[in-house]
């Protein structure tokens, strides 16, 4: 289920409450949960998440022959194109795919430089031809939500049109940041965490989920 939490008439966020995701979060959640279950957890999470925030796209009819007879039968009508913000993102990518199997797949490296205090791009490549599709952009935690708007920058540059953010995770500040900057993008995300410590981390949240995924403890 789809649960809006406006705030100051701020419709674009959406928590995903479903009993089962909200059962894997708190195993993610869990500092002994080792590296190869927090990788299946997270994409079951991430298809579960494809599922809930794919629920308006279009459709169409085509005419199709079951083993009986001859119908029309809708299909999706929109191309979607995953974009994965490593190194993190990358661990919600096989979740989406496998429910869009023939999207497109995009990746953006970029990262927080606490010394230059700014974001430093490492990697861009999206597919050709994506303008007019829905791009479905990942980073399973949105913390400061420098790293996120500096990626949703290089899309619109890019021309892209319509975008959804995923995210397991997000602060108040970086969940402002991002209405804010972008109010044209949907949100989707599982729990609106207290707050920063000193040093960035999404309190309670669950530590660094790159280093969680790839065992860079």
């Amino acid at each position: 289920m789809v649960k809006n939490i406006a705030k100051n008439e701020q419709k674009n966020v959406n928590l995903l409450n479903h009993p089962i995701l909200s059962h894997s979060l708190s195993s993610l959640r869990k500092k002994e949960t080792n590296s190869s279950d927090f990788r299946r957890l997270l994409s079951e999470m991430s298809r579960l998440m494809a599922y809930e925030s794919s629920r308006d796209l279009k459709v169409r009819n085509h005419i199709i022959e079951t083993p009986f007879e001859r119908i029309e039968s809708p299909f999706i009508s929109e191309d979607v194109t995953i974009v994965a913000v490593m190194r993190a993102g990358m661990g919600m990518l096989d979740g989406f795919m496998q429910m869009f199997p023939h999207s497109k797949v995009g990746h953006i490296g970029i990262y927080r430089d606490k010394f230059l205090n700014n974001t430093v791009e490492y990697y861009f490549r999206l597919p050709n031809d994506i303008e007019n599709n829905k791009i479905f952009l990942l980073d399973p935690l949105l913390a400061t939500g420098s790293t996120v708007v500096a990626a949703i920058n290089r899309l619109k540059q890019y021309g892209v049109n319509e975008i959804r953010f995923h995210c397991l995770l997000a602060s108040p500040g970086g969940l402002e940041l991002l209405q804010n900057t972008h109010p044209d993008v949907s949100i989707y995300c599982l729990s609106v965490e207290r707050g920063l410590d000193e040093k960035g981390y999404i309190l309670p949240g669950l530590g660094d989920a790159g280093d969680r995924i790839y065992g860079t403890i």
